[in-house]
């Protein structure tokens, strides 16, 4: 019995550790492929162009858009964001089970193309401690992660549009329950 290719969506407010529990969850064995989004944010340390993200000027993400080329696209904290639309189709075609890391507006519009997508939703334990992730994070500076906890309360509103919340009170806990996610979603029926 065949099944068809899942396509599992994961937002989460900046600082949430989404990027991690991506991460972690890829290297878990589940099979899972990842679609790397583009941007035109510059690159953080350790960041690679086409494992992380593909890294493009403005001019060349206003042509993908011009193209229709992207799945979902939005402008987030000054900088582009975006999720190729060919990759994902190439993927589910093949019949591999795709995961996205895209904010909520985002991971709401694919929901809309792809109604059986999986959303889950990375929260915070709370809002104190997400704001010491960012200040840890050493990448923004205060003015700058003041706008990102501003954003935080818009992006939480929309945790009842998701499948699943995970609170990432630990790496370990948080991936735990993310593979759960994936094996069961793996075993419904339809």
């Amino acid at each position: 019995m065949s099944r068809k290719a899942k396509l599992f969506i994961i937002s989460a407010p900046s600082g949430c550790g989404k990027t991690t529990l991506c991460k972690r969850l890829l290297k878990g064995k589940l099979g899972l492929a990842y679609s790397v989004s583009m941007t035109t944010r510059p690159r953080r340390t350790g960041e690679r162009n086409g494992r992380d993200y593909y890294f493009v000027s403005k001019a060349g993400f206003q042509k993908q858009v011009k193209r229709n080329g992207f799945l979902e696209w939005t402008k987030t904290y000054g900088w582009y964001y975006g999720t190729p639309k060919k990759n994902v189709s190439n993927l589910l075609k093949k019949g591999k089970d795709i995961l996205l890391s895209i904010d909520v507006k985002g991971a709401v519009n694919v929901k809309r193309l792809y109604p059986k997508s999986i959303l889950i939703f990375i929260a915070p334990p709370s809002i104190k401690e997400l704001k010491g992730r960012l200040k840890k994070r050493n990448s923004d500076n205060k003015k700058e992660i003041s706008k990102r906890l501003k954003i935080v309360k818009r992006e939480l509103s929309y945790v009842d549009r998701y499948d699943y919340c995970v609170v990432n009170d630990s790496i370990s806990n948080a991936v735990s329950k993310l593979k759960d996610i994936v094996i069961a979603e793996r075993c419904r029926k339809g």
